[in-house]
Parts: structure tokens; C-alpha cells; sequence
């Protein structure tokens, strides 16, 4: 039944004719009759409200009015109830001190269950009402008595309820949480009080510590393992601090199952806060006493000392390292200098040493031409002067310098001069023909492995294949393409041509064909090779030709379809053609000359070698003089036409 917040007259009485209200009220809600007490819940709030634990709300009403000896009719019992609505831990006049009233205030959260019990039966001996009957007598009046019986009721009360809390673990876990505690936390000290300032605040602290007995802060000479352990402990340190709420639900006070598991969420939100406070405060106990602890600092200052004399190891091994590989290097430079130069002064010798024994050669040579100069002149023993070039080709200097002696030797005997030459051409010969045949039996029995006879270095000059002009074009633009400096350069020129030139025909083609000069006398050939074929139309109208000089008239044929005739070749055409009027002026110039001239400036630009002299040899029956004056010529009718257009 839920109480309202209105009321009603219900009848008529003495009270309303003196002019005085009446009251109906339902559980907890004031009435004027003394013999209605509250119930259930009201019952409980009136309690509470009577014990201070919470202030009820002034509801604005008629009640307000009520006088103060009506409220007072139904509260002589209240003290007789426990506290079971929300508790307020900020009120410290409503909270009792349980180990003072058990006498046990000198240990407080250390004792233990043994001693509460102990203390608890001395203590309600000595503080029965039963035992405290003869301080009654002591009261003059009912009124005193009375009053001294109830505050002795109390007192024991009170003990009792201390009992109830120390012997329960949870709730006097709770009232140790709330108890006094000193939470300040030392943030500076000297190093040498380092000891006395966090050492009893890690022992303060440690009453809080799931994890009992909690290690020693120790002194400056503790191990440094212990030291570890010490500040590993502390940083995962677990705490049993409760941290109860004014505003907490009374799990007692619950109605049903549902209801309790809501209070204990919400207890458990109001008290999250508070845990992490509390955290924050032992870790930072921790940090600051990390900070400064001398012990470890020393080692941070001994790491960090190896640390750094572990880099400069490391430097002055690598610039040990640098500095020989630098002097390595600089004596390999040295000496590769040392060997360079030793080359260099080897090869220069060697260079003096070949042209000295060229020039020794060329004057042996040249000695050798002098002295047989009578024997050739005579044409003793049928000896030219090839057979003389031969052996001078053919001898060495040594061999040439014993002839010459020889033949000086029998100087005036032209005779035997001669038979001394005829005896060095024969035994020339006979090295040559016996040179010859040990190349072919060499090259004879050399064979493949699939059987084949592979052919002698002889035989494969005497098959080499001649170079065509793509092949020798497509050598151009490979050697252009793949300059000096590339990766296996005459192997891949060799497959840039294509067709199957080896390497060494290929150096061997760019020291012969490559360094030929054009043959002037086919440059005409090759450019009528080049030249497109005329069209040539047939048409009913006589044409005239003119070939050396006589003209002969052409009879109109009927039409035929255009056909292209086939250019004739060099020869004929060279043999054929002549120009017109070339016998009496060899200054005029043809139309097929013009033509042939335009045709040639235009083939060979500016930049080619020998311009003018493959320009007329393109041109027939034309000097390189007369072409050029006929350019002269073409340039300034040009330049005229030119001016009287724009003029």
C-alpha cells in the first residue's frame, strides 16, 4: 500500500468544532492517534532516518504543520533497528569505532579473529545491562534512571554490532577501507633520506596488498635482484581497498534476486572510480620512488657508461676498419700505378725495340736492293726484281743482314752474287712449300665430333665468302649502333648482321672492306642502280631522239598500254647514250645530263668525301670543272627566277 500525499476529512469530532484538524495517514505517513506504528518499508525509513544515515526530503504539504510532539509519539522504539539503507562514509559522527569499543584500537585491522572473539566476551561481561544494574541506584528520579538504562542498552547494543562487523569479512573489509588511512604520497627527497622518506610509505601502503608479507624496501647495500623483485611486486601491485559510496545501495534492502543484482551494478559503478584513483595514487608512489631510488640510479649510470664505451669500441673498430681499408686501397692504387708505369715503360721499350728492328730491317732491306742491284741488272741466273722483293719480304733481318754480308763479301763476282741469291730464293721456297704441307696435314686431321673432317685454315681462305653491300651496310650501322665499351661487342654485331659472319671475319672486314675508298668509276653504275625507272608513256605523236648527232622520226604506233621499260645496264647505256652536240661544244650540256646532274647533287649531300668527283662520275662525259661551273650556272637562273617573281 503505497502512502498519498494528500488527506481527507473523514468525519466530524470535537476537534474539528474547536477548530482543529484531523489527520488519516496510512504506514509511515504521520497520524495523530499514538497507538498506529509504522510498517515494512516505512518502518525501515523511519529507523534510518532516526539513526542519521540519510535526510528525508521535505515534501510541501499539509504536514508541515504537524506540531513536533505528534512526531515524536511513534519513535520510542527506533533504536532497537540496524541500519539498512544507504550509507554515507562521509558522515563520520554516524560511524562507530568498532576496535575502540572491542578495546582493541591499539591493533586495529591487525587483528586478528581470535583476539576480536576474546575481546568481545571480556567486553560484553563487563558491559551487560545486567552487570550495570547498581549504577540505576545511583539516579535519583524515574526520569534519570531511565535515561541511564537506556544509554547502558545502547552502549551494549553498540558493542554487540561491532562483533557482528569485525567477525564478518566482507563488511569489516569494507569498515577497514574506511577507516583512517593517511593517503599522501612523497614526490622529493635527498638521496641520502631516500630510505627514510618512501620506506614507511611503502609500509603504510602495504596493508592494502592482496599478496602478504610484501617485500622490504631494503637499504643501499640490498641486492640489486632484490631490488627487482621489490619494484616488480609494486608494479603489479593488487589491492583489497573497498571504496564505499554515499550513495550505495544496501544489498540487504533488496526484495528480490533481480533487484540485488542491479543494486550490485550500480555499487560497482559508483566504486570504479574510486579504484582507479586508488591505482593512480600506488603507481605513482611507485614511479616517484623508481625515480629516485640511488640504487638504481647507480646502474642506469653504469649501463649507460658501458653503453657508450660499447660505441666507442664500435667506432674506433670501424674507423680502425676505414683506415685499413683506405691504406689497402692506396697501396693497391700505388701499386697498380707502380705496375702501370713498369707497363707503360715496358711497352715503350718494346715500341723503340720493333722500330729499331724496322728500321734495321728497312735498311737491310734497302742494302740488300743495292747490292743485287748488278745482278738484277744482268739477269744473272734468270733473277728479277720480284725474286729480290720476295726475299726481302720474306727474310728476317738476321737472315737478311748474313746475306747481305755475303754478297758484299763477293762484291765484282756478280756471278757468285747471283748463285748466293738463286740459293736464298730456293731455300725460300722450300720453307714455303714445307710450311704449306704441314698446314694441310694439320688441318686434315683435324676432325669434328660428328665424324666430319674439319677443313684447314687454308682451305677456309680460299672459301671465305665475299661481303655483299647490305653486309657491309648492316656492318656500318652495327659498328655505329654497338660502340666501343659494349658487353661482347663483335658477337652481337655478328647477330645484328645475321648471316652467320664469325667474329673474326667480321674484325678481318673491318680492317679491309670498311677502309676501301668508293670506286669512282661505278658510282655512276650504282646510282642508276638506285634511280627509280622512268614511266614512259606511248602516245600517237612522233617523238624525236637524237642519238650521235642524227635524228630520226618515229612513226606513230597505235595505243598501247603503259609499260615500264628495263633500264639497260651501265655499259650499255654509257656505250649507247651519248650527249648531244658533245663532238662540236664540250660545254653543252644535254637535258639527260641536267637531269642526271640534279639527280647526283641530290645523292651526294655536302658532307660526303670526294662530293664533286663521284658527281661527275655519275654525270657522263662531264669533268668535275664543268660540273661545278654548271652549278654555278643552275644557282644564278635560280636566284634570277627567284628575283623577277617577287619583282
Amino acid at each position: 500500500m503505497t502512502s498519498r500525499a494528500t488527506v481527507h476529512l473523514i468525519t466530524y469530532s470535537n476537534e474539528l468544532v474547536n477548530g482543529e484538524a484531523i489527520y488519516v495517514s496510512s504506514n509511515s505517513l504521520p497520524i495523530k492517534s499514538t497507538r498506529f506504528e509504522p510498517a515494512g518499508h516505512s518502518f525501515h525509513d523511519v529507523a534510518l532516518k532516526l539513526r542519521g544515515y540519510y535526510e528525508e526530503e521535505n515534501v510541501p504539504g499539509d504536514d508541515e504543520n504537524l506540531p513536533k510532539d505528534k512526531e515524536n509519539d511513534y519513535m520510542q522504539s527506533s533504536d532497537s533497528y540496524s541500519s539498512k539503507g544507504k550509507k554515507k562514509s562521509g558522515d563520520k559522527t554516524a560511524q562507530q569505532d568498532h576496535y575502540a569499543l572491542l578495546g582493541l584500537g591499539h591493533l586495529r585491522y591487525l587483528a586478528t579473529e581470535e583476539q576480536i572473539r576474546k575481546s568481545y566476551r571480556e567486553t560484553a561481561l563487563r558491559h551487560h545491562p545486567d552487570k550495570q544494574a547498581a549504577l540505576l541506584l545511583g539516579e535519583e528520579t524515574e526520569a534519570a534512571k531511565q535515561a541511564k538504562k537506556d544509554e547502558i542498552e545502547n552502549h551494549f547494543k553498540a558493542i554487540q554490532e561491532a562483533y557482528e562487523v569485525l567477525m564478518d569479512p566482507t563488511r569489516r573489509r569494507i569498515y577497514d577501507s574506511t577507516d583512517e588511512f593517511d593517503d599522501e604520497i612523497p614526490t622529493d627527497c635527498s638521496p641520502q633520506d631516500f630510505f627514510k622518506v618512501f620506506g614507511p610509505a611503502f609500509m603504510r601502503n602495504g596493508r592494502w596488498s592482496v599478496s602478504q608479507p610484501i617485500p622490504m624496501l631494503g637499504d643501499d647495500n640490498t641486492p640489486l635482484k632484490e631490488v627487482d623483485a621489490f619494484y616488480d611486486f609494486w608494479f603489479a601491485f593488487k589491492s583489497w581497498r573497498e571504496f564505499p559510496h554515499e550513495d550505495e545501495y544496501d544489498l540487504e534492502q533488496a526484495e528480490s534476486r533481480d533487484h540485488k543484482r542491479w543494486m550490485e551494478r550500480q555499487n560497482a559503478k559508483l566504486s570504479e572510480k574510486a579504484r582507479k584513483e586508488e591505482h593512480v595514487r600506488i603507481r605513482s608512489l611507485v614511479d616517484n620512488a623508481y625515480k629516485r631510488d640511488p640504487r638504481i640510479l647507480r646502474r642506469k649510470e653504469t649501463l649507460k657508461a658501458e653503453k657508450q664505451k660499447k660505441k666507442e669500441a664500435k667506432f674506433m673498430a670501424k674507423k680502425q676498419q676505414e683506415e685499413e681499408a683506405a691504406r689497402i686501397a692506396e697501396e693497391n692504387r700505388r701499386k697498380k700505378e707502380e705496375e702501370d708505369r713498369l707497363a707503360a715503360v715496358a711497352a715503350s721499350n718494346q715500341k723503340k725495340q720493333k722500330e729499331k728492328e724496322k728500321k734495321l730491317l728497312r735498311k737491310e732491306r734497302t742494302r740488300l736492293r743495292t747490292v743485287s742491284t748488278a745482278v738484277v741488272s744482268d739477269n744473272s741466273l734468270n733473277i728479277s726484281q720480284d725474286d729480290v722483293e720476295n726475299l726481302c719480304m720474306s727474310l728476317d733481318m738476321l737472315q737478311l743482314q748474313n746475306l747481305c754480308d755475303g754478297m758484299e763479301r763477293r762484291e765484282g763476282d756478280s756471278q757468285s752474287q747471283a748463285e748466293l741469291l738463286k740459293q736464298a730464293i730456293s731455300s725460300d721456297h722450300v720453307e714455303k712449300d714445307h710450311a704449306t704441307k704441314n698446314s694441310q696435314q694439320n688441318g686434315s686431321a683435324k676432325v669434328k665430333v660428328n665424324g666430319s673432317v674439319s677443313t684447314s685454315s687454308f682451305e677456309k681462305k680460299e672459301k671465305e665468302k665475299p661481303w655483299g653491300k647490305e653486309e657491309i651496310e648492316l656492318l656500318r650501322k652495327g659498328i655505329v649502333k654497338y660502340p666501343k665499351g659494349t658487353s661482347r661487342r663483335w658477337e652481337v654485331i655478328s647477330e645484328y648482321i645475321g648471316t652467320g659472319r664469325s667474329v673474326e671475319e667480321i674484325l678481318k672486314a673491318t680492317k679491309t672492306v670498311l677502309l676501301q675508298k668508293p670506286d669512282n668509276a661505278k658510282a655512276f653504275d650504282s646510282f642508276l642502280e638506285k634511280r627509280k625507272p622512268t614511266v614512259t608513256i606511248s602516245s600517237p605523236l612522233t617523238t624525236r631522239e637524237e642519238v650521235v648527232g642524227t635524228s630520226s622520226t618515229v612513226t606513230p604506233t597505235p595505243a598501247q598500254p603503259d609499260v615500264v621499260p628495263v633500264p639497260p645496264k651501265p655499259s650499255q647505256a654509257a656505250e649507247k647514250v651519248e650527249p648531244v652536240g658533245s663532238s662540236s661544244d664540250p660545254d653543252a650540256w644535254s637535258a639527260v645530263q641536267e637531269t642526271a646532274l640534279v639527280q647526283a647533287l641530290k645523292t651526294f649531300p655536302k658532307e660526303t668525301n670526294q662530293r664533286w668527283e663521284r658527281v661527275a662520275a655519275a654525270v657522263p662525259g662531264k669533268t668535275v670543272n664543268q660540273c661545278k661551273k654548271q652549278f654555278a650556272l643552275l644557282k644564278e637562273k635560280f636566284r634570277n627566277k627567284k628575283s623577277n617573281q617577287s619583282g
